[in-house]
């Protein structure tokens, strides 16, 4: 099921799954294709699902310098073609969503709807402030653990902490085989702090599905509603139970919402 594809000098790993309309999943920061397990498991009976590993993330080494979104949004496309799939639905969380939204605008032709979970058009200065936060909290948290206990208060819902979910996140962390480094980590969220599509979002013109989680301390759902305002045409829905990720918390629902959402784009899914 895994595979390398080369983007330039880069090699990424990837990872398809099941039979259908193509979808290309993109995670967020240190992120890999586990990260979409539930969407891998769920819909590959109605899709073909592709993920793979960001650059500095999973099997994907982390090449010299700063990376950039664009590099990254490139990086997508380069999984595209290399798996000689013409165009498929995006779906990205987090960073993942920003790298989604560059490759609509740098590749319009391979995006054939966009769905952007946890998203924002800019970081305010409050998003900021928070991202210096994570960076000191990388930096100087006594071990990993540590550190994600802290970040994780970020990313799921009490709910998840308190019915061992997040627990079991952690442990599957930890265990993973390809860590990624302190320092690739950091150079992914620097990366997103500068970044920005504000001004470049009405250029989209893929059908495009926002969704936030109505207590989500990170992408604040108005956040998101301003990256749906820019987009024309594109439809907005707040999850009002949920954080930063409900397509790990409550992947049914949010496999069903974004598969209706499929269902509607021009010529079927």
């Amino acid at each position: 099921m895994g595979r390398y594809v080369k983007a330039g000098d880069l090699e990424i790993w990837t990872e398809q799954v099941g039979d259908g309309p193509d979808v290309l999943l993109i995670g967020g920061l240190g992120d890999t294709v586990e990260s979409w397990q539930f969407q891998l498991d769920g819909l590959a009976d109605r899709y073909r699902m592709t993920a793979f590993d960001n650059r500095g993330a999973g099997r994907t080494a982390m090449p010299e310098g700063q990376p950039t979104v664009e590099a990254m949004a490139d990086d997508a496309a380069a999984v595209l073609r290399g798996l000689d799939v013409p165009s498929a639905h995006v779906a990205g969380f987090s960073g993942g969503s920003i790298i989604a939204q560059e490759l609509a605008l740098r590749h319009p032709e391979l995006v054939r709807s966009l769905v952007l979970q946890s998203t924002w058009p800019a970081m305010d200065k409050y998003m900021k402030t928070l991202a210096r936060a994570i960076h000191w909290q990388a930096e100087l948290a006594p071990d990993e653990r540590a550190f994600l206990e802290f970040f994780f208060l970020l990313v799921y819902t009490p709910r998840a902490h308190n019915n061992g979910m997040v627990s079991q996140i952690i442990e599957d962390a930890l265990a993973f085989p390809y860590q990624q480094s302190t320092g690739d980590f950091l150079k992914f969220l620097d990366a997103f702090v500068v970044h920005q599509t504000a001004d470049r979002l009405g250029q989209i013109n893929a059908p495009t599905l926002v969704l936030a989680g109505g207590v989500d301390p990170m992408s604040r759902p108005e956040l998101g509603q301003d990256v749906a305002r820019r987009i024309p045409g594109a439809q907005f829905e707040v999850m009002p139970e949920e954080s930063h990720q409900p397509f790990q918390e409550i992947p049914d629902e949010w496999n069903a919402r974004v598969h209706e959402f499929w269902q509607q784009i021009p010529g079927g899914a």
